[in-house]
């Protein structure tokens, strides 16, 4: 137990250090987010909040969490997504580049690690539905995927740092639930680095012209930790159980992934390319009814715990999968709905952080 807790503190003090550190140095590499007519907030806000959490997981898992080839492989995949991510911030890549790069990334988990997702669990209400080896090509598009999904569900302070934590913290439960004896220090050090960076980008305490931003290296990071984390959950070696069944992903998960295609959708039905940046997210939804940016956090998040909570208990309860997948594709057909109802109001414009 003490252990644990020194590799908490470890985690976010490291976090901590890193803002420190980089605050003063971000704007002489152009590690900075400008305004524009999509961006409403005041100044050049530093890009540091995905390499400082990093950091804090990088240093504490290294010092802390027994060292295996998942674990390291893990860290060097996360280590080149964020270098990546940070390219991006600074030279804003192309999307092709983007996604070959994630595509290189993905295959660290599939080839390396030999992790992939192949068994979906009993969709169908009979036997379970096992793919083999087309399933390599599933998880690199669902790595590419979670990537996305968190990259663009980052358009207001702390939404995706609060959807890692609501989708980290609930796999953390899970594995816990279903074995006791499980160790989830991992995913609670991931947890515990991502706070620092929520007090900078979200906390009215924090002192005037220290707000930073997550930015494009920290998104693609919780992304991809996301899909590392339930792909191991969910996928068990032969033999073994798992910590959840992979229908569970689709609720944790729920929020960023259902954006992201519901957005994608509209983007194509409309004759436009589908990572064409607009205004018709969520949270810019929100916004169009009269929220305020912290009150769309706050809803959003609230959305997210009770996926979340849906999923806990529909694996807790081992509710029927074909039961729990009918449930998310009625979510998502309604969630769909609404957007294309709602996406065309302009937003009104009551944050600093508008993507």
């Amino acid at each position: 137990m003490i252990f644990n807790l020194v590799a908490l503190f470890v985690a976010f003090a490291s976090s901590v250090l890193t803002i420190k550190i980089l605050l003063p140095l971000a704007p002489h590499v152009g590690l900075v987010d400008l305004p524009n007519e999509r961006k409403r907030h005041d100044g050049a806000i530093p890009l540091i909040g995905g390499i400082s959490i990093f950091t804090g997981v990088l240093i504490a898992s290294t010092l802390f969490v027994s060292q295996s080839q998942i674990i390291n492989l893990y860290l060097i995949s996360s280590a080149l997504i964020v270098f990546i991510g940070t390219l991006d911030d600074i030279y804003d890549l192309s999307v092709v580049s983007r996604i070959v790069f994630q595509g290189i990334v993905a295959s660290i988990l599939v080839f390396g690690a030999g992790k992939y997702i192949s068994d979906f669990g009993s969709l169908l209400g009979g036997d379970s539905l096992n793919i083999g080896t087309y399933g390599m090509i599933f998880t690199i598009v669902a790595v590419i995927t979670a990537i996305n999904a968190f990259n663009m569900v980052d358009g207001i302070d702390g939404l995706a740092g609060s959807m890692s934590i609501i989708t980290i913290a609930s796999i953390a439960i899970l594995t816990i639930l279903n074995n006791p004896s499980s160790d989830i220090l991992l995913p609670m050090l991931i947890v515990v680095s991502t706070i620092p960076y929520l007090f900078y980008n979200v906390s009215t305490r924090n002192p005037r012209g220290k707000k930073i931003f997550m930015g494009d290296a920290g998104s693609m990071y919780m992304g991809l930790t996301v899909i590392w984390l339930l792909t191991l959950g969910s996928q068990a070696p032969s033999g073994e159980i798992s910590a959840f069944r992979p229908v569970t992903a689709l609720w944790l998960i729920a929020v960023p992934l259902m954006d992201m295609f519901a957005i994608m959708y509209r983007r194509i039905s409309k004759g436009e390319s589908p990572f064409k940046a607009d205004n018709g997210h969520l949270h810019h939804i929100c916004l169009s009814v009269g929220m305020t940016s912290r009150q769309a956090l706050w809803f959003i998040s609230a959305l997210a715990i009770l996926f979340a909570v849906i999923g806990i208990a529909g694996d807790f309860y081992k509710i029927a999968e074909w039961k729990m997948l009918l449930g998310f594709i009625a979510l998502f057909a309604t969630y769909t709905r609404v957007l294309l109802r709602f996406c065309v109001i302009k937003p009104k414009i009551k944050t600093e952080h508008i993507a």
